[in-house]
């Protein structure tokens, strides 16, 4: 039987957005100053718990989704723990279509109908489209095919890693799905689970299934970042 990978799955820093319940989705935000003193306590926690000086198991490697706001959070584990990065697509936050960029105030106002079915969790449904002059905005994504991207991108990147010890780097959504995936949770199940910034979630990966082994870790914080489902 192959040896299970695993896994440490972090959710970004904090930005001004997650501050604003304001909706980022595929918008390209940066860490905020807040954010920036996460990733930095949470690289230098993963140096001391597996750099090059520490007797646990070293990182293999770190996977990062592209846009800035994870990118930034990855780098600084980088920084500290010398691991090579590699960016992936596959890691990005739920497309939410014309919802990004807004609040959930102004989602509620402006789509009612379809703010319901977004808090009821439907699985097969998805944000209307933004308008065609609205570039960077991605597609919607219904919950449905957010779990099989994740699902997806996770045996991608797992997989190589038998036996190791890999960082992935993401957003609430995917760590959503990270979870429920591990847990068996259905996708309309209600979250009682957290999804801190910068907060380190531990998970067991074979081609059979993936497991739980810790979840939501933020003693290496002073204070927690913002907890939102949707970043």
């Amino acid at each position: 039987m192959q040896q299970p990978t695993r896994i440490i799955a972090v959710r970004h820093g904090e930005t001004a957005w997650n501050v604003d319940t304001r909706i980022q989705g595929h918008l390209d935000i940066p860490l905020n100053d807040t954010g920036r003193w996460q990733a930095q306590r949470l690289g230098r926690a993963l140096a001391e718990r597996h750099g090059g000086d520490a007797e646990a198991d070293p990182i293999a490697a770190i996977y990062s989704s592209d846009l800035q706001r994870a990118r930034q959070t990855a780098e600084a584990i980088r920084l500290a723990t010398g691991a090579p990065l590699n960016l992936h697509v596959g890691l990005r936050e739920r497309g939410f279509g014309a919802f990004e960029g807004l609040t959930y105030a102004e989602i509620e106002q402006r789509w009612p109908q379809e703010a319901l079915h977004w808090r009821k969790r439907v699985p097969d449904w998805a944000p209307p489209p933004a308008a065609p002059e609205r570039t960077g905005v991605a597609p919607g994504e219904s919950l449905l095919q957010v779990r099989d991207r994740v699902a997806r991108t996770l045996a991608d990147l797992a997989a190589p890693h038998a036996g190791q010890l890999i960082v992935l780097v993401a957003h609430g959504g995917v760590m959503d799905q990270l979870y429920r995936l591990a847990t068996a949770q259905d996708l309309q199940a209600p979250r009682t689970w957290q999804l801190g910034n910068a907060a380190l979630n531990h998970l067991l990966w074979t081609p059979e299934g993936m497991s739980l082994v810790g979840w939501a870790d933020t003693s290496h914080l002073e204070d927690a970042g913002l907890d939102e489902t949707s970043a």
